[in-house]
Parts: structure tokens; sequence; C-alpha cells
């Protein structure tokens, strides 16, 4: 369901996607314009879109683009410190954007703000099984609400998890909230490399990352400072780390089953997890507990007690180049999205949807020639020197080597059929001149 171009925060299960809740969430604790995202280039039009889709707008500063994945603690280091850099000495909360939390937590973590003029504060949730995929927290000393930290603890065997939940430890959520002169103080006593490279103010932030370690925030500064708090939140929560969370998350169906999409007529089957194309009719006979997801591109069967193994296929696929791993048959861009239709080695077809007001690029391709034809809307056409429009039911012929542009001046979505000829159809086939989108 998810590829590595587009993850799973972005996924919409419902009406709107995981980063749009947690976007949601966070206007209780902040306005939009204090709201930033740590994100990276390839996703942070994601990021933009979507929060627009919510009917709100965010600063372009506030979206932060990591130019190398490092783990948690650069990433909260770098948001931190923009923060800093804007607001001075503050309060902020640190949310990953692919949880499913109930609203309702947010008034219990505002209320943690009188603990953090003297400590890092995490949220703890408190379990509802011996959940071996969550690292735990034990709780130490009172203090007036939730208590301090007197361990962390990794994911553990399933024997382990049961004592834990005995010695009344939390589900350690990821979730946090500091004081920036707090956060700083302790970053230097414990990570002070971390610290003086992103105090290096002549460098840029590709040059900061390329001296930083990958070390998440747990190893880097908490389980060294001795000023951690935890508060415990009794509310739903869950990380979907893989398809068995997301079937007991799902309200099931009168068949016992967790369906989405799909016109489920199983017959004696429950416990199932079952994702499909939009209408498509599933019917599973005599079978329990398993994972069934079809995508246009993919199919996935597997016992939903086996579905952490998704993992050795993706990293298989990826040691293949394979561009599954990486890309849906949909993608999408930041003027709109694209279907692959058809493609073979020397032609490839693909449905266009061009946003209202958006434009591609101006660019040309060395390798390939282009037909539009016109479904839907109406497009603005620049060609060589020639500008003009296309309304439904027009096309136009765009050879090898000529520079092109299509964009969308109406008020709906404009889409059209592309077909690609050429002796290569890929993707990098492709060199910009200009872009409102700054991209390369």
């Amino acid at each position: 369901m998810s590829r590595e171009q587009y993850p799973k925060q972005f996924l919409k299960l419902g009406k709107t996607s995981l980063f749009q809740d947690t976007v949601l969430r966070c206007l209780k604790l902040s306005d939009i314009s204090e709201i930033f995202v740590v994100t990276n280039e390839a996703q942070k039009f994601f990021v933009s879109g979507q929060i627009e889709e919510l009917g709100l707008v965010v600063q372009v500063e506030n979206i932060l683009n990591e130019p190398q994945g490092k783990n948690t603690l650069p990433a909260i280091c770098f948001g931190m410190h923009e923060i800093q850099k804007r607001f001075g000495k503050c309060l902020a909360a640190v949310f990953p954007s692919d949880h499913i939390l109930d609203f309702k937590a947010m008034e219990k973590i505002k209320s943690a703000q009188s603990l953090c003029s003297k400590y890092l504060v995490t949220f703890g949730i408190t379990p509802t099984s011996a959940h071996t995929g969550y690292g735990y927290i034990k709780s130490g000393k009172d203090l007036e609400i939730g208590s301090k930290v007197l361990e962390f603890r990794e994911k553990p065997a399933v024997e382990y998890a049961k004592k834990y939940i005995l010695e009344k430890c939390l589900w350690n959520s990821g979730m946090f909230m500091f004081d920036t002169d707090v956060f700083f103080k302790e970053l230097k006593k414990h990570a002070p490399d971390i610290m003086a490279a992103f105090n290096q103010k002549d460098k840029k932030i590709e040059e900061i990352y390329n001296d930083l370690p990958s070390i998440s925030i747990d190893y880097g500064i908490l389980e060294k400072s001795d000023k951690v708090a935890v508060v415990p939140l009794e509310n739903k929560w869950s990380d979907l780390g893989d398809f068995d969370s997301m079937f007991h998350e799902t309200k099931k169906n009168e068949h016992g089953n967790a369906s989405y999409n799909c016109d489920d007529m199983s017959l004696n089957s429950n416990g199932n997890l079952i994702y499909s194309k939009k209408d498509k009719i599933v019917s599973l006979i005599d079978v329990k507990d398993m994972v069934v997801v079809d995508t246009p591109d993919a199919l996935l069967v597997c016992p939903r007690k086996s579905c952490q193994r998704v993992k050795e296929t993706v990293t298989s696929l990826k040691s293949q180049k394979n561009e599954k791993a990486f890309f849906h048959r949909t993608v999408y861009r930041p003027w709109g999205s694209y279907t692959t239709l058809e493609e073979s080695e020397r032609s490839k077809i693909k449905n266009i949807t061009v946003s209202p007001g958006k434009k591609l690029s101006l660019q040309i391709h060395n390798h390939r020639s282009e037909h539009w034809v016109v479904v839907r809307g109406m497009a603005w056409i620049h060609v060589d020197d020639k500008e003009f429009y296309l309304r439904q039911g027009e096309s136009t012929f765009i050879k090898a080597g000529i520079k092109h542009r299509l964009s969308n001046p109406g008020t709906i979505p404009l889409e059209i059929i592309e077909v690609q000829l050429g002796d290569y159809v890929g993707e990098d086939d492709i060199a910009r001149f200009e872009d409102d989108f700054g991209r390369a």
C-alpha cells in the first residue's frame, strides 16, 4: 500500500491521511504558523499539498528538508534549532506523523507543560497487550503529573513484554515535549558533537548532515539523561507498524473482517484484513486470520502473524532495483499526479491529472516523443515557440528534443492521456529549464 516515495503517513484509509490527522491534532496546541514539518525533498510536496487539502496554508520556511535520513535525534535537532531561531525560548512538542492517536489525548499532552522547565517530557501509552513491537518505559518517582523515568527498555521478546506489563511499564510512543533551553542543555551534555554541528552558522544543512551520526533520540539523549519525565496516556494509540496493527484499529464488518474499499463476500472466514480495488468483489472461503492486499501492481497474501515479514520482500525488491519498491502506478507530483496505464520497452501510456492553476516544468526529452489528448478540462500548451489552448477531445504532438510545457489555467482538474514513444521511456529522460517548485 505504501512505497518508498509514498510512505504510509500519506495514505488515506479514510477521508484524511495519518499525516493530515497529525496536523489537525497539532492545531489543538499551536497555530499553523507554528507547526514545523521535518521531511525530505521527495516528500515536501506531499506535505504542502495535504496541508492545503485541509484548507490551511503552511509557510514554506516551516517545511524543513533533511538532505539525508539520520534517525530521530538529528531530525528533532533540526526542528528544535529552527524553532529556537524563530521564536527564542519556548515549548515545542514532537509528534511522529504516522501514528493513530485519539484527539482527546491532546488535553493531557497540553497539561504536561508544567514539567518542561525541569524535564525532557516523553509520553507513554498504557499497554493493552504484551506487544513485542514497542519499546517500554519504566516509571520511577511520582511528579505533580506523571513520573520520572527510571529506565528505557528495548523491544522485548514476548515473555519479557509480559513481565514489563506486570511492572506497570508503559509503551514508548516517540512523542515528546521540550523547553528549548532544557533540550539544548541536555543535548550539549550528552551529544556535544550534534550540538556543535548545528551551531556552525557558516555551513549549509547539507554539510551539517554529512558530519552527523545516525542516532535515535532515545540512544543519544534520553537514556543518558537524569532529567526525563514520562506522562501516561490512556487514549487510543497505535504506530500502525504492520497489517496486524491495522486490523486491530479497524472496525470489523459482519463477517468479522477488516475490509477496505472492496465488497467482502467471504464465506466462513473471519479475522482477515482485506484491502482491494474499489468496488471489487472479494470472497475468502474457509480462511481465517489472513492478510490479503490487492493493489494495481502488487498482491500480498500472508497470515496476519507473519505480516512483519513484508519488510523482507521490500528489501529484496530494492536490491533488485525494482521500481515497484519505490513507486505505485499512480505517482504524485507537486502539480498533480499520473497513473501508468500500459508500458513496454519502447512505449508508455499515462493518465495525467494537473491541479487547477498548476503547471509542469518547461522541459525536453531526448529519447521520446509525446502525444497528448485532453480528456477533461482545458490545457495551456507551450511547444517550442508556440503557445495555445486545447479543450476536451483535442490533441497535440511533441517531438523528441523540443521544449514543451503543460499547465492548467482552469478551475477544475485537467486530465489528459499521454502516449510516449521512443528508444527509451524512463522517468529520468528529462531536462528542466524552468520549474515552479524549485526542482533541479
